[in-house]
């Protein structure tokens, strides 16, 4: 049997549950996530012709994925009911097809729905991170390397990490995209190393909200910084995650949107994962199906009034498209 094309509808279900249950030994090998909302997870890769979706490894999910008859094919089942029949991807870095680093797994910031400022992990020296990248090199994957970062003391320090590693991956001959927390200059220095693109991250574009999940940072900073990135790397080049299902409404959903997109900035709208180390810490909500698509729908139409376009991205996650319902991609 061929693989069963992932409708728009049918990833918006998919993402709205976000996790699958799965026999561990059809898993590929890969490392977990160790970056923002995700962090400390285990997940895989579905992939069904040019679509693929991410899904926290979870026993309890009304999901399930087994093994089908073809070779290596597995079939994607909601509560014993066959959805699509595709395969796992190898993802040895993050993602398919990227070495996609958490450079510092520590954070000084205290986001109310993030773990990694309670799991306190690991930072990378240049030697793992060549490693990582040479892993992927040799699986015959890498098409990218993209760079995130916690904040293990100040943000300059984790931008200075990053500019240190950049002559060094030049050599790989692949295009470099960082998401870190920015400084003021930042974007420039990047762009002169190399770097094609940057996601300096909203989190949310409710003011109010973000001023309760989010206290430690500025928006208005942020939003600073996105602006100065354009003016550098230029539109359909510059990113931000804009998480859903933190109390926000979908009129305040659509105002962020356009004020992002109308500096040239692409969101990437990310549905909240809400995790036991941050549970009762602040209100967080999974979308449903329908509103993944309400809202993606929305953005298509935002970024087409300002001539931005999702399928251009070369690097992170608008090219991995595991976690979103991405626009011009997915439909």
């Amino acid at each position: 049997m061929q693989d069963t094309p992932i409708t728009p509808e049918l990833k918006a279900f998919l993402i709205s549950i976000g996790s699958v249950s799965v026999d561990l030994s059809l898993i590929p090998s890969a490392r977990g996530s160790t970056a923002g909302p995700g962090a400390g997870t285990s997940s895989v890769f579905f992939r069904s012709g040019e679509k693929r979706v991410r899904l926290n490894v979870s026993k309890n999910s009304p999901l399930s994925i087994e093994a089908a008859e073809e070779d290596r094919t597995v079939t994607l089942l909601h509560e014993g009911r066959e959805l699509a029949r595709g395969k796992l991807e190898p993802a040895p870095a993050h993602c398919p097809e990227q070495a996609f680093i958490t450079l510092c797994e520590r954070c000084i910031f205290d986001c109310k729905y993030c773990p990694v400022p309670k799991l306190q992990g690991h930072v990378k020296n240049e030697e793992e991170v060549l490693n990582i990248v040479d892993d992927v090199l040799r699986a015959g994957t890498l098409k990218a390397i993209s760079l995130t970062s916690g904040v293990e003391d100040s943000i300059e320090g984790e931008v200075e990490r990053v500019l240190k590693l950049l002559p060094i991956l030049k050599k790989y001959d692949v295009p470099i995209g960082v998401s870190v927390y920015p400084t003021e200059g930042c974007s420039r220095k990047f762009y002169d190393a190399g770097v094609v693109e940057v996601k300096y991250n909203v989190e949310t574009m409710d003011r109010e909200i973000f001023q309760k999940v989010c206290g430690d940072l500025s928006l208005e900073y942020i939003l600073d910084r996105l602006k100065e990135a354009v003016e550098i790397f230029g539109k359909n080049r510059v990113f931000s995650n804009f998480i859903i299902g933190l109390g926000e409404s979908d009129t305040s959903v659509r105002e962020g949107v356009e004020t992002l997109a109308k500096i040239g900035v692409i969101p990437v709208l990310r549905p909240v994962n809400p995790h036991p180390l941050r549970s009762g810490d602040c209100f967080t909500e999974r979308p449903s199906p329908e509103r993944l698509l309400k809202l993606a729908k929305m953005e298509a139409e935002i970024l087409r009034k300002y001539g931005l376009d999702t399928s251009l991205a070369m690097t992170m996650c608008l090219k991995c498209t595991g976690c979103d319902l991405v626009p011009f991609v997915d439909f």
